[in-house]
């Protein structure tokens, strides 16, 4: 059963990893791979990611991509969105870090945000205008 625009933004806004998805070009698949996200309710979504990366390099090109997010319990459910790039920026510590609180807690934080800052180089916060939606909870009749 699809779900109301509501149970759909409220799923997306929960802290779960997405399948981000992306044309790669003529001669291959999508690129697809997990990542975490960021939503809030009525907003765009946004990612991070190395300013060089495979994910940013095919998403410049494209200027668009896809997330989707799924459970299986208590029941299946998924919502994916897809739409145009509406901003890129430079990524700050303060943005990743509030990114990854969404994730982790703690020394946890702590740790990862210091092997981000001293392992990865130039970053950015792509986001991305939602324009379609697909979503459904298959365990409601």
């Amino acid at each position: 059963m699809p779900l109301s625009r509501e149970e759909r933004e409220h799923f997306l806004a929960q802290p779960h990893v997405a399948a981000l998805a992306v044309e790669r070009g003529p001669d291959h698949g999508p690129l697809v791979v997990p990542i975490w996200y960021g939503y809030e309710p009525g907003g765009d979504v946004w990612i991070d990611t190395e300013t060089e990366s495979l994910k940013a390099r095919r998403i410049r090109a494209a200027g668009r991509f896809s997330l989707m997010v799924d459970r299986v319990e208590p029941t299946p459910r998924y919502v994916s969105v897809a739409g145009p790039v509406s901003a890129v920026e430079p990524l700050t510590s303060d943005m990743h870090r509030a990114m990854a609180a969404r994730y982790l807690a703690g020394p946890e934080l702590d740790a990862y945000c210091e092997w981000f800052e001293a392992s990865l180089g130039d970053s950015v916060r792509i986001s991305m205008r939602p324009g379609s939606w697909f979503s459904a909870d298959l365990g409601l009749s």
